[in-house]
């Protein structure tokens, strides 16, 4: 693994690092802070993250970054959710960042639980906004509906691309990456997973839809962290706020903001 240029711990940087066959477009505000890694939603970028960082303010030390194919980073041919784990990893070693506070929204948050149970003594702790719910809401039925909306959705998709809201991705690819996700999200496998986090975490949790959900489907699915909560006594919900998942990060960034300081004490406490 490489970077296009040589990082300065605790310095201002912004480019790319090489990570597989891909480069990761990559800022880091640098300073003496608390290291926040923000990991994106399945199709978003990094930029999505600017009032939670401006609301933390520079006190801290923001590390954002587009995954592949999304924003400003390279397509790949792996856009396996160990993939994004692992990108993880490239990114902190690229910034020389050794353990780190995590925040993870919609996909990055499924992302940050795997990485936290991974790395117990690396992570400082994590905040999960509307993400990393353990249902299993994936059948026959469900896929057959992502596939679809997905194919629905490639004549417009392309033409978004230059501006960024869409990533470079086949339609087919990207429901590939979302059934994944369901199947990653079933209990018996994210489950454990949580299970296994001995860091501080908080959840926000938005309410109402996502993108491609109906009715109070994504309700019911936010009611499978009752029994993690109730078995791990490290995660918690912060806060259950009144935006839907699409909005969250924007509207309610003072909450997120607020859930970082929380477990931030908490994981100086434990370290």
């Amino acid at each position: 693994m490489t970077t296009n240029s040589t990082p300065t711990t605790r310095s201002k940087w912004a480019g790319t690092v090489a990570v597989d066959d891909t480069a990761l477009a990559v800022t880091d505000t640098g300073g003496a802070g608390i290291p926040v890694v923000y990991l994106n939603g399945q199709f978003a970028t990094q930029g999505y993250w600017r009032r939670v960082v401006a609301e933390l303010g520079p006190q801290w030390r923001h590390i954002t970054y587009d995954e592949r194919a999304r924003g400003r980073s390279q397509r790949s041919t792996d856009y396996s959710f160990d993939a994004a784990v692992r990108d993880v990893d490239a990114v902190l070693a690229a910034r020389k960042v050794d353990r780190a506070l995590l925040v993870g929204w919609s996909y990055g948050a499924v992302v940050a639980a795997h990485w936290a149970a991974r790395n117990p003594d690396r992570t400082l702790g994590a905040v999960l906004v509307d993400g990393a719910f353990p249902y299993d809401w994936l059948d026959e039925a469900m896929e057959q509906r992502i596939r679809k909306l997905f194919r629905r959705l490639s004549w417009f998709m392309p033409l978004l691309r230059p501006t960024g809201l869409t990533p470079r991705m086949t339609a087919e690819q990207q429901a590939h990456s979302n059934i994944e996700l369901g199947r990653l999200s079933r209990e018996r496998e994210l489950g454990p997973v949580l299970d296994d986090i001995t860091a501080p975490v908080r959840y926000v949790v938005a309410s109402g839809t996502s993108f491609g959900s109906r009715g109070d489907e994504q309700e019911r699915i936010r009611a499978g962290l009752d029994a993690v909560t109730a078995r791990n006594p490290n995660i918690r919900i912060g806060a259950k706020v009144a935006s839907n998942h699409g909005a969250v990060l924007k509207k309610d960034f003072q909450a997120i903001a607020s859930a970082v300081h929380e477990v931030a004490a908490l994981g100086q406490e434990r370290h």
